[in-house]
């Protein structure tokens, strides 16, 4: 069963669960949860974003590694709400990616829609499976594995 929150869950919201600040939040919008289970949101990639002045000044394209981050937080979202925002007192470390594949390029202009779901939880850790699509198709997927730990 999704959670939603009216027309979802916008940024101040996110910045309440998550401690990323401009220019790295990468996570505009939540359009829907399950508790412990899966997250879909959305990054609206504008020129104006720091990344785009040397990744490639008259090709800008978003980096992979900044796709993968952007999964990485909203699944940092998914499991703040999955705790209803109770980890005050612990931060959340991207420490392994695996099985990244990238299959189409992100620029200005485009949507990216995040889908991450947990794979599995071993003591402080969680294994997410994150794929982005852009206009129904996907730019990219992994698997990744966060760590936590008290501040």
């Amino acid at each position: 069963m999704s959670e939603h929150n009216g027309d979802g869950i916008g940024v101040e919201q996110i910045m309440q669960l998550i401690p990323h600040r401009y220019p790295f939040l990468l996570v505009d919008r939540v359009l829907s949860y399950d508790k412990g289970e899966r997250i879909t949101a959305i990054k609206n990639v504008s020129f104006n974003e720091p990344q785009f002045m040397g990744h490639f000044p008259n090709h800008p394209v978003m980096p992979g590694v900044m796709i993968v981050e952007a999964m990485a937080q909203a699944a940092g979202v998914l499991t703040q709400l999955s705790r209803d925002g109770q980890a005050d007192d612990a931060m959340f470390y991207l420490v392994k990616v695996d099985k990244a594949k990238f299959s189409q390029v992100v620029v200005p202009g485009d949507q990216m829609v995040m889908e991450c779901s947990i794979k599995k939880v071993i003591k402080n850790m969680t294994l997410y499976v994150g794929k982005t699509t852009v206009n129904g198709k996907v730019a990219a997927q992994a698997e990744f594995l966060c760590a936590e730990k008290s501040k």
